[in-house]
Parts: structure tokens; sequence; C-alpha cells
């Protein structure tokens, strides 16, 4: 019985790459995140560990992956762009990026409030809770976590393709962004509702989505 040709080993490697990537622009890898180990992907993907090697030295290479000795291989970009945004605008005025931001999420806002799916509120729900919960602690850098990731969802609850991917590759810019707009610790002031947002959009209410979500980047002098 004929199988059809072996995969060249160039093929092979680029659909390891191609499946790796996925997993880190699905956000089932976030930014921060550990990789499984060469091993466990070999066992994963069924595929030798050579193969594997170059895919994460290939993915290392364009700024996706960093490999860190003794330590584990992390995420630290969601695409090559995502590395690019990420240098290019890592002194850009905190302002500037937080125009962009609004102007960005008012839109995504919009959308998202007529085009939502149940999973989409069943995720911008969780995501809620998980922000509300660590603004309780007062857990700062697990809040700006929680935060940035509701609002992507809000983004992603848009549902167009290239306002997503354009988000992402600013995810880790709008995110330093706003780490570096609190203090070491949360204090009240610097707290905004989302409640409001995240009603609008299950309500199909696309003027009241659009304006709460541009109001939380209106102003350069006030913290979100």
């Amino acid at each position: 019985m004929n199988l059809g040709p072996v995969p060249r080993a160039e093929s092979l490697s680029g659909r390891v790459i191609a499946e790796l990537r996925h997993q880190i622009t699905s956000g089932a890898w976030p930014v921060g995140h550990r990789i499984p180990t060469e091993l466990e992907l070999v066992t994963q993907l069924g595929v030798a560990r050579n193969t594997v090697r170059e895919a994460v030295r290939a993915l290392a290479h364009n700024g996706l992956l960093d490999i860190r000795q003794g330590s584990g291989t992390y995420v630290v970009a969601t695409s090559e762009l995502a590395g690019v945004m990420q240098r290019r605008f890592a002194t850009a005025d905190p302002a500037h990026v937080r125009e962009l931001r609004g102007t960005l999420e008012a839109a995504a806002a919009a959308f998202a409030a007529r085009r939502r799916t149940d999973d989409d509120l069943d995720r911008l729900e969780t995501l809620y809770a998980r922000r509300e919960q660590a603004w309780t602690m007062g857990e700062r850098d697990a809040f700006v976590d929680a935060d940035a990731a509701f609002h992507q969802a809000v983004v992603a609850a848009s549902h167009n393709e290239v306002l997503i991917e354009l988000y992402a590759d600013l995810g880790q810019v709008i995110r330093e962004s706003l780490r570096g707009h609190f203090g070491a610790s949360l204090s009240p002031d610097e707290y905004k509702e989302h409640h409001t947002l995240l009603e609008a959009i299950r309500a199909g209410d696309a003027a009241v989505a659009t304006a709460e979500a541009a109001s939380y980047t209106s102003s350069c002098d006030t913290p979100h």
C-alpha cells in the first residue's frame, strides 16, 4: 500500500514551527509563560528531538521565545512583529501609548457589543472576576495582567481579525505602559470599574461600550 511520500525534514520542521507558533498566537502560551520541555514537546508532537530543538531555536531567533539555560524556554512575544513593536516603542511616551490604546479599544468595544458570542461573554466574565479578585487581594502585577487580559478579550470579541492581530502585536507595549503607570502597590484612586463595559457588551449597546472603553484612557493624567 502506497502511503505517499515521506515528509522531508524541512516540511516536518515547518509543521512543528507552525504548531508552536499557534500555541503562542492563540494565547494558549501567553507572554511570560514557560513552554513545555523539549521532551514533553517530543511526546506531544510525535516528532524527533532534533526537530523540536530546531523549531524552538527558529522561534527564539525570530523573537517569540527566549531560551534560558537552566530555567527553560519562555514566550516573550506573540509574533515577530510583536517583538519589533516592543523594541521600537520601549521608550515611547506612555501618554501616547494610552491614546492609541483608547482608540483601538473603543472601536473594539463597539464591534464586541454587536458581535460577541456566548463564549466571548463567558471568557469576559471569567477574566473580569479574576481582575476584581486581584484588586481585592492588592496584587499589583496580577491585577495588571488580569486587566490586560480582560481588555484583550474585549478586542477578541470584536471578531475583527486585523484589529485582533494589531492589538496582540502591541500587547506587551500596552502592558508595560500600564505596569509603569501604577505605583509599587495599588491605591483606591487608581481603580477603574469595568462592570459597565461588560454589561454594555452583554446588552449589545455599542454606544455605551464605546464610551466606557474610551473613558479609561481619555485623559493622560487619569490612572487606569
